[in-house]
């Protein structure tokens, strides 16, 4: 088992109070949004210790956080940004794409210093910016050719829709907001750390996905059109949008 990547060599602010626009999410509702699971975004935030070999030649390892949150503990309880979320969806995308752990640690401390962030998946500059770090950090290894193709593949199949399609930045290269539906021709949903505390809504309305997916369960989709001034396309779209994600999360426990 591989170390996760830590961000060792980037500005490592100290967690914080939680303050308006920065998005809050309990670990259980970052693994809804996510995907990921909560076991996981725990031992990636908090960083974990694991055993290798028998007996006498039994040793114990340390894997340190995968980067550190912005938030601060609550009551005890950890919670997450927006940054934070968006940093472990990207996580995410390059595991599921082959990355391994080794790799994405080294693309990690190289972007994080480069950019002087211990969130650097989250940023515009990666979007342009990372595939010479994967072609740096790829050299350095000794790649061979085929190597870096496959590195760089592993690359654009999660730049292209998680980074340019579905997430907003702002002109200094932080994301804004995630648009997660980001095939449509039309943007009906969007998650925004600034409205609704950072959960899914309705762009048009300001109203949670969870909430008008719910209503259509107990009065149907014309009359929760109607109760929040919606277009039905628009709550269909939130219902469907919640029956994804029960379905993302369902698949993840099964494995």
């Amino acid at each position: 088992m591989s170390d996760p990547p830590s961000t060792t060599g980037a500005r490592r602010p100290d967690a914080s109070e939680p303050t308006l626009g920065t998005g809050l999410y309990a670990v259980a509702e970052a693994a809804r949004l996510s995907g990921v699971s909560a076991a996981r975004i725990r031992r990636w935030i908090k960083g974990y210790d694991w055993s290798r070999g028998k007996d006498k030649n039994r040793h114990r390892h340390h894997s340190p956080p995968v980067w550190r949150p912005d938030v601060a503990p609550i009551e005890g309880a950890q919670a997450l940004s927006f940054r934070d979320l968006v940093e472990l969806r990207l996580v995410d995308a390059f595991l599921r794409a082959g990355v391994s752990w080794k790799r994405l640690r080294a693309v990690a401390e190289e972007a994080s210093t480069r950019f002087e962030t211990t969130h650097p998946f989250s940023t515009r500059r990666f979007v342009t910016d990372g595939r010479r770090i994967y072609a740096q950090v790829s050299r350095d290894a000794g790649d061979t050719l085929e190597d870096l193709q496959t590195h760089q593949f592993a690359f654009r199949r999660v730049i292209s829709p998680t980074l340019q399609g579905g997430l907003e930045f702002s002109d200094a290269g932080t994301a804004l907001r995630w648009w997660p539906e980001p095939g449509r021709g039309d943007r009906l949903i969007v998650v925004d750390p600034r409205r609704s505390f950072g959960q899914p809504v309705i762009d048009a309305a300001n109203v949670p996905t969870s909430v008008v997916a719910a209503a259509v369960k107990v009065d149907g989709e014309k009359k929760t059109a109607d109760w929040f001034g919606l277009t039905l396309k628009a709550v269909r779209a939130a219902v469907k949008f919640e029956a994804s994600l029960k379905k993302g999360a369902a698949k993840k426990s099964r494995k």
